[in-house]
């Protein structure tokens, strides 16, 4: 009996490895692997993926690059993050989150993306696990996250799941690169169980908490109002309930949109 497609968001910063980690999980090259997309933007790029007979459709998408980003960027965060979850709505919703993160310390940048997607896109009602790559020349790629789990903690970054891997497919690390495979699609077999959840519809409430959120980086500009509605427009959403967003922005009173 044929199972529904499961739909996942891959984020996380340019450099992290999102392609390669699309390619692990393949089996193959499904993935470019340069990365010549606008940064700042939530523009993606979709790969159906087959293994463990599931099917997965992975949407590989382009984070939030900078700590502190001027209006005009967010709002083409807000625009093109409206947009993916449109579409990912007329796929059957999502149900997974994968943070794909390099090895390192956790930057303002990388809590800034986490919190974009887990938070402010799914109100924190998808499940999210994170892979931390380029864990090749540790002696035990899992003991990164003994060190550091705590840190994850203390900085208020909750997964219900880790994956601590490498993406490079050379012969110096070959077997590291299987051992790799088995680990993420272990992880997203285990996190995207059938009758585990339902996956997550999003829809204009969570775009209204989102812009809630952002209300605090946009308030006292006079530009807002007069260019999201445009934004809005262009995303699909309705004139009359893309001014009524952007007058509630204005007014700082985003809490619903009946």
């Amino acid at each position: 009996m044929a199972t529904r497609t499961k739909n996942i968001v891959l984020f996380g910063q340019a450099g992290a490895g999102k392609s390669s980690l699309v390619n692990l999980m393949a089996g193959e090259d499904v993935a470019d692997t340069s990365n010549d997309m606008e940064s700042c933007t939530l523009h993606w790029q979709q790969y159906p993926i087959q293994f463990d007979s599931e099917s997965y459709m992975v949407f590989d998408t382009v984070g939030l690059d900078e700590p502190q980003l001027d209006i005009t960027k967010y709002l083409d965060a807000v625009e093109n993050a409206y947009s993916l979850i449109q579409n990912l709505e007329k796929q059957g919703g999502i149900d997974l989150l994968l943070f794909c993160m390099r090895a390192g310390r956790l930057t303002e940048t990388l809590r800034n993306n986490y919190r974009l997607f887990h938070e402010f896109l799914c109100d924190k009602k998808v499940p999210i696990v994170v892979a931390i790559t380029y864990l090749e020349t540790e002696p035990i790629m899992e003991a990164w996250w003994g060190r550091n789990e705590r840190t994850f903690r203390s900085q208020q970054m909750h997964v219900v799941g880790h994956a601590c891997i490498t993406t490079k497919n050379n012969f110096n690390f070959q077997s590291l690169y299987e051992e790799s495979r088995v680990i993420v699609r272990n992880l997203v077999t285990q996190c995207t169980a059938d009758g585990q959840r339902q996956p997550w519809m999003g829809g204009n409430n969570i775009f209204v908490s989102l812009m809630r959120r952002l209300k605090q980086l946009l308030v006292g500009n006079s530009r807002v109002k007069k260019d999201i509605i445009p934004r809005l427009k262009r995303c699909g959403m309705s004139p009359d309930l893309a001014k009524k967003l952007a007058r509630r922005i204005d007014q700082g009173v985003v809490e619903g949109t009946t």
